[in-house]
């Protein structure tokens, strides 16, 4: 006997988790968000789920749409930004595949007061969508607010939506694919190397740590170069979970440490008896720049080379600037 096929309009999120159809997963950002963007947006569809599919406006309060910042003004560049963005979704026109191009938010007013409301419309075209939607994934809003970066909730969202397949645990993208549907910027992250090590790798790493699957990402090649990946997920054991749990409730920067032990990126002691850390973007920035290189390495260099010296003004540029001589004279 076939399996009934719900509606996702006919789930109900619940005070855990939140809704999202599966088309809003998989979708190709033609204008890239940010990670506070999609947050925004996810909880503007859980706002508008009862009456998500009708032609009419929702009102949410601009408060509950702040998260840890106290700023109205991230918010308003967030929902600009939303209302620009236009997204390509797989879609079936006419029983062939076909693609749709349509906006993510539609007209809204925002109130001047601080603790004012926001009233928004979801667009026709996007309503029909959802409507006709019958795949969905089902967001923690505890991981969703816990992950740091948006290439770590996307990677979360593609997982929530593919997890209870029965029939399948892995799905094959072409690079470029997977590279549109985590948002990665033109231009940006153009060699496998680069896009491996500053966006699949740390939400892998993130989306394993904080949720209830597994992830992997496997680089499939086609003669010399990677023109493929394999996306694999598993439900995580008793064990595993409960790990995933006691994750969620440390600080990010606790989380960030310990993810950091794990991968034998934490600063080493011996480097405690050259002078205090440096900032933790500063090292982020750092890895970014020069991947490859040993950073406490070159720290120990700068260090080293500075010994004698005035102190910097700004130790956190005096060491990039060093580092990035450093790269220039050592390539790897």
């Amino acid at each position: 006997m076939a399996e009934k096929s719900y509606r996702t309009v006919e789930v109900r999120p619940n005070a855990e988790s939140i809704i999202k159809p599966g088309e809003l997963v998989d979708l190709v950002e033609v204008t890239p968000l940010t990670l506070n963007d999609r947050r925004i947006y996810n909880q503007l569809l859980e706002n508008a789920w009862d009456a998500i599919d009708k032609p009419v406006s929702h009102v949410i309060a601009k408060s509950a749409l702040r998260g840890s910042h106290n700023s109205n003004d991230r918010i308003g560049e967030s929902i600009e930004r939303l209302m620009s963005a236009i997204v390509k979704v797989a879609v079936t026109w006419d029983g062939e595949s076909a693609i749709e191009r349509v906006q993510l938010l539609g007209g809204n007013v925002e109130a001047n007061r601080a603790d004012g409301l926001l009233e928004y419309e979801i667009p026709s075209r996007l309503r029909r969508i959802i409507s006709n939607s019958t795949v969905f994934a089902r967001l923690q809003r505890e991981v969703m607010f816990a992950l740091s970066s948006k290439y770590a909730l996307t990677l979360y969202e593609m997982v929530q939506k593919r997890g209870n397949l029965r029939w399948r645990s892995s799905e094959k993208f072409a690079l470029e694919a997977l590279r549109g549907v985590l948002g990665v910027p033109k231009g940006k992250l153009t060699s496998w190397s680069n896009l491996k090590l500053r966006a699949i790798d740390p939400a892998v790493a993130e989306v394993n740590a904080l949720s209830d699957f597994m992830v992997a990402i496997e680089p499939i090649k086609t003669g010399r170069s990677v023109t493929h990946v394999e996306l694999r997920w598993w439900r995580k054991d008793d064990d595993a979970a409960g790990a995933a749990d006691r994750a969620l409730q440390y600080s990010k920067v606790g989380r960030k440490v310990r993810a950091e032990e794990r991968e034998g990126r934490a600063r080493p002691a011996w480097l405690d008896t050259r002078g205090l850390p440096l900032r933790t973007d500063t090292y982020e920035t750092a890895r970014m720049r020069h991947p490859g290189y040993d950073i406490y390495f070159i720290e120990g260099e700068w260090r080293a080379w500075a010994k004698g010296k005035p102190d910097a003004a700004n130790p956190d540029r005096a060491f990039l600037a060093f580092f990035r001589k450093y790269a220039e004279a050592n390539p790897l």
